[in-house]
């Protein structure tokens, strides 16, 4: 258990520091967001930067060429920029007795034509398009239902009675499906928003079709939600497909709106099978997506003409033996529409692979053997006389989470990857010939980004545990490649009792493989005293703890309890992620149970530190958390004296088939495992005291896990309390959450402390 960095060093004591309320730290709290690093908000139009407030747009840097350079530009500041419109510009030119001017807030104004000076408003009636530069409104049109506005033809894909409309750029409105229910859902994300799926519709480059999800879910098993606040509780339920049971069905409509046309793909029977990641092709076309089988160990990238709907090819098939997850679309190379770049983690990590539309492999952009590259590269630098500028690639074994875009210029693409640490989150540009890469901006913390029209530029947003949030304009040229720093935040926590946060490495229960933990210590800390520890969990696929983001993304709840005289440890088991396919998938059939083997070793080698007292250990964690938090509590149920489990997933089979199916298989294939990893069976042995709260509405994990967990104490005659939140879902919502945590905390402290 080796310490890596320890941050915020105090001079203060706690008595003279102000100490947090949850108000101050919890999302929802009255004081929460004059508690959290300021921000600032930046668009691009074209080249062209642009700063937004509530208030009014500026234009922070351009030259006469209306493209501005970070290199050369002396203005790109606030205080110097010009300003091009404000809210009361807009409202002037609104008609006095237009209520759309009404709730008009400019942090979400876009520039969607990068030559034509016009910027896009969004008010909650309307959307408008202003024209700045005459001080006058152009265009607007209604966006009651809107789910996606297209800027090529000026057209709303909305949904009106679960029907599927389109408003015209001229305001006409065509209805586009008639059988829209509760049962027949049309343009919305599909199979529970798993495999990347984020919505229901999609519009083809020239603005000219949209294609959309249609699906069929009448086949699906109610689960019976109800509302506690009517007169009489009434029935309101969920549809719910449980693994191994039913699922819904999914078909993708293309509606052609100069012919007035809607012609639905021909995939088949779409029984037991996920299609996802839709793509256009840049000529409009056709449409590319991957087809998943219900086992979800084969994929397949099939292309279908969008006019005829026929299948035209299938250019790419991956299997794994346990199971593949597409999660991107493939992205076409901007300057050659017969390429394009295609997400897999078939060789051990999430890269990206370039292929053509015929479906020849063509060559690993993003490679996995970077020694022989780096060192070129570090060679071609001292050839030309340049410093090592210290971004290299030092990470081989990365992930590629996202790509930002494209720069047609150098043939490159900019995408968001751990390249650094597993624990940070890096821009970077690869060359599309896979000879050269840059990390672009800020090489420690946690980076997002969005780059100018072209490519050319980048706004790099970034933390790490020392700064609270930072904004950089980075000129991405290989030749002149230049950072300038626009805002740093200051730490809104001055002044405060702060705990004492590290980052630290550790060895799995496999004996080999390092995890990464965090610290949290009492503001106060004496390494003399031994103070009561809380395992805070989680553990899951899709999600990690530990990164390099400010206070090494240590939650607002570990800083209160840690004022409050607590140590918190976390650790990013195996089986979560940014850490490949081996790492992830070791959980696969078994979930819970490595996971537990890994906690359960870091809870050892902590609790032997000599100012940690192992009668006092707790654990608390949410959704799969909170099934962790049981599992370690009735699986070793003389280590913990306490324990708070957030709605806890109990029994597998009662979770949702798309995520379950994934790594369980279904209970008929997986018998074993679903009655290895179900905690009915547990419940006579709880020891500790434990917790259990919900949301008595959860759609995610439905209360029946709960419920049947208490039902199993019940008759094994063990004792777990039980708080339920009325009405309210997977998480509590708004003002909620303050009392939720002062409630975990309250637990703690009357079985802790």
């Amino acid at each position: 258990m080796a310490m890596l960095l320890a941050v915020l060093p105090h001079a203060l004591t706690m008595a003279q520091e102000k100490l947090f309320t949850l108000e101050d730290l919890n999302f929802g709290g009255r004081n929460y967001h004059a508690m959290t690093p300021e921000r600032r908000y930046y668009t691009w139009w074209g080249n062209a930067l642009m700063s937004l407030d509530v208030f009014g747009v500026k234009l922070l840097s351009e030259d006469s060429d209306a493209k501005f350079t970070a290199k050369k530009s002396s203005k790109v500041c606030d205080s110097s920029a010009e300003s091009l419109f404000t809210l009361d510009d807009v409202q002037l030119v609104l008609s006095k007795d237009d209520d759309s001017a009404v709730g008009i807030n400019l942090l979400s104004t876009t520039f969607p034509y990068a030559d034509e000076p016009l910027a896009l408003i969004s008010a909650p009636k309307k959307l408008m398009l202003y024209d700045f530069r005459k001080k006058k409104i152009v265009w607007s049109q209604e966006k009651k239902g809107s789910l996606e506005w297209n800027a090529k033809s000026r057209t709303d894909a909305f949904l009106k009675d679960s029907n599927l409309w389109l408003r015209l750029s001229d305001g006409t409105e065509r209805q586009l499906t008639s059988d829209g229910s509760r049962e027949i859902v049309y343009g919305q994300s599909v199979h529970r928003n798993e495999f990347g799926i984020e919505k229901g519709t999609f519009w083809s480059p020239d603005g000219t079709k949209l294609a959309f999800y249609r699906m069929d879910q009448s086949m699906v098993t109610d689960y019976p939600q109800v509302n506690t606040f009517t007169r009489v509780a009434t029935h309101e339920p969920d549809k719910y497909p449980m693994a191994g049971m039913a699922s819904h069905k999914v078909t993708i409509g293309v509606h052609d709106i100069k012919a007035d046309r809607t012609t639905y793909l021909n995939v088949g029977d779409p029984t037991d099978r996920y299609f996802t990641n839709i793509q256009w092709s840049p000529d409009s076309k056709s449409i590319y997506l991957f087809e998943l089988n219900r086992d979800q160990n084969k994929a397949t990238l099939d292309c279908y003409d969008a006019l005829t709907g026929e299948k035209q090819s299938t250019l790419y098939t991956e299997t794994d033996e346990k199971y593949v997850e597409p999660l991107h679309p493939i992205a076409f190379l901007p300057w050659d529409s017969n390429k394009f770049l295609l997400f897999s983690q078939k060789d051990g990590f999430m890269r990206l692979f370039l292929y053509d539309t015929e479906g020849n492999f063509i060559r690993v952009v993003t490679g996995t053997d970077y020694d022989q590259q780096n060192a070129s590269y570090a060679k071609q630098n001292n050839a030309n006389g340049k410093q090592n500028d210290g971004k290299l690639i030092t990470n081989k074994d990365y992930i590629v989470r996202d790509i930002l875009g494209f720069n047609s210029k150098t043939k490159s693409v900019i995408v968001k990857a751990n390249v650094k640490e597993c624990t940070s989150m890096n821009l970077c540009s690869f060359s599309i010939d896979g000879k050269e890469m840059q990390v672009l901006g800020a090489t420690y913390g946690v980076c997002d980004g969005k780059l100018s029209d072209d490519g050319s530029y980048l706004i790099n947003t970034f933390s790490n545990p020392d700064v609270p949030r930072g904004y950089q304009l980075v000129c991405i040229d290989r030749q002149n490649y230049s950072e300038k720093m626009l805002f740093t935040a200051k730490n809104p926590w001055e002044g405060y009792a702060l705990p004492h946060i590290s980052k630290g490495n550790t060895t799995a229960a496999d004996g080999i493989t390092n995890l990464k933990y965090r610290e949290v210590l009492p503001p106060d800390f004496d390494p003399k005293k031994k103070y009561p520890a809380v395992l805070y969990v989680y553990g899951g696929p899709h999600a990690h703890l530990v990164n390099d983001s400010w206070n090494f993304a240590a939650r607002s709840w570990e800083i209160y309890m840690a004022q409050k005289g607590y140590i918190v440890y976390v650790l990013d088991s195996r089986g979560s992620e940014n850490r490949g396919k081996e790492f992830e998938q070791v959980t696969f059939r078994q979930l819970g149970q490595e996971e537990m083997k890994d906690q359960m070793k870091f809870v050892e080698e902590f609790s032997a530190l000599p100012y940690v007292d192992k009668s006092r250990l707790g654990v608390h964690g949410w959704s799969y958390g909170g099934y962790m938090t049981i599992s370690l509590m009735t699986n070793y149920p003389d280590v913990f004296k306490a324990g708070v489990a957030g709605g806890p997933v109990i029994d597998w089979k009662w979770y949702e088939v798309m995520y379950g199916e994934r790594y369980m298989d279904t209970p008929g294939q997986n018998p074993e495992g679903y009655t290895k990893t179900s905690l009915l069976r547990k419940a006579k042995d709880l020891n500790g005291r434990l917790q259990i709260i919900i949301g008595a509405n959860d759609p995610v994990v439905v209360p029946q896990h709960a419920l049947g967990f208490i039902n199993a104490c019940n008759e094994a005659g063990t004792q777990p309390d039980f708080y339920i939140y009325p009405g309210e879902e997977h998480n509590m919502r708004g003002h909620l959450s303050v009392h939720l945590h002062e409630r975990i905390t309250r637990y703690f402290d009357d079985f802790l402390k």
